[in-house]
């Protein structure tokens, strides 16, 4: 398998270096408009996307995106901006994996902010946490019996009109605190689980991307 053959896009969801010891390929930065074109031009047969830019460049393009599977390039999205597009575009072709996939999909989810973070420009790092990854993990430590179900449902609600950017473990549980809907011992338990024991959502789906890409290209 020649290493320029596959290329994928990611840096949030999971770190290159992670992602490089799971699959040998060549890894870019969360995806922008242009950034499949160049892919082409560059004779790249297998495109992964994972992360994305969403609101501070031009996101990547259902067309880019079409002309790639067009001209047989196989295109696998999962994770992040890979799930968004994949669950509008596998009706063409592009392959989804991954559970935020099938909630696209499926219509369960259906704004870009779920999986939108703040990052650091350099590093492609999340500054932020995802909507996906605070549901699900509201919703784990609702059913260990850390907080009640009527709390984890507030402070699903808090963290979804907290702009994208700011959401944290840490200020969602301050506010729900100040309602009086977590006292504050049950805020510093709620917190040491959602820090130890995160439901990575999408990272756990990164992870799938990879997997299925080297079941493609080792097929």
């Amino acid at each position: 398998m020649h290493e320029r053959k596959i290329v994928i896009f990611t840096g949030t969801s999971i770190s290159h270096n992670e992602a490089r010891s799971i699959l040998d390929a060549t890894y870019m930065p969360p995806i922008y408009r242009g950034n499949i074109d160049d892919a082409l031009r560059e004779g790249y047969r297998i495109i992964g996307i994972i992360d994305g830019i969403f609101f501070n460049k031009a996101a990547v393009a259902h067309k880019e995106i079409i002309k790639a599977l067009k001209a047989g390039v196989t295109v696998v999205g999962g994770g992040s901006m890979g799930a968004l597009r994949a669950s509008e575009l596998d009706v063409y072709g592009m392959i989804g994996v991954g559970r935020i996939y099938e909630w696209y999909r499926n219509g369960i989810i259906e704004d870009d902010d779920e999986v939108a973070v703040a990052t650091n420009p350099d590093t492609f790092e999340p500054l932020s946490v995802p909507m996906v990854n605070i549901r699900e993990t509201l919703k784990a430590s609702c059913r260990k019996g850390i907080i009640a179900h009527t709390a984890c449902m507030k402070l699903i609600e808090i963290a979804k009109n907290t702009q994208y950017g700011d959401r944290s473990y840490l200020g969602i549980i301050r506010q729900g605190i100040q309602r009086e809907l977590l006292t504050a011992e049950q805020g510093k338990m709620l917190l040491e689980y959602c820090r130890n024991h995160e439901t990575d959502i999408k990272k756990e789906d990164a992870i799938l991307v990879l997997n299925k890409i080297a079941e493609i290209a080792h097929g």
